[in-house]
């Protein structure tokens, strides 16, 4: 039998949908994780710093578009913005949906005062995504 297919999604699969797959690959052997986004903004460099960090190498990843992925069909879409809820495409099959928003790293980032500070935004959301991840139920 094969392992359920999920994709996380966000708008431009540049941090929090591609922190989420990191997570998957890290922590769970009981799915096969994927992730895109409804625009391709390329891969967020304090996404990569802040997952290293914890002992996830993202690096590899490349930010994609549904229309990249090799599967089309999933069990479970996980979308993590509220901009990628509201413009999910449907997709076929039985693909149950799920919405979790997280936080946007780099537009908290914005308004830091120092690099570290910025980084904390990022720490913070990366160890709420795991959690989820960690927690999340499959179909």
């Amino acid at each position: 039998m094969s392992r359920p297919r999920v994709l996380f999604l966000c708008t431009g699969n540049s941090c929090r949908s591609q922190m989420a797959e990191g997570w998957a690959h890290a922590l769970r052997d009981d799915l096969d994780a994927y992730s895109a986004g409804v625009e391709r903004h390329g891969l967020n460099p304090n996404a990569v710093k802040v997952m290293k960090e914890a002992g996830v190498d993202i690096s590899g990843h490349v930010s994609q578009v549904l229309e990249d992925l090799p599967v089309r069909e999933f069990d479970l879409v996980v979308t993590v913005c509220d901009n990628a809820r509201e413009s999910c495409p449907v997709f076929p099959g039985e693909a149950r949906r799920v919405h979790h928003s997280f936080d946007d790293p780099p537009a908290l980032a914005k308004t830091a005062a120092s690099e570290e500070e910025a980084l904390e935004h990022y720490r913070r959301v990366r160890d709420e995504i795991k959690a989820f991840v960690s927690a999340l139920t499959l179909p």
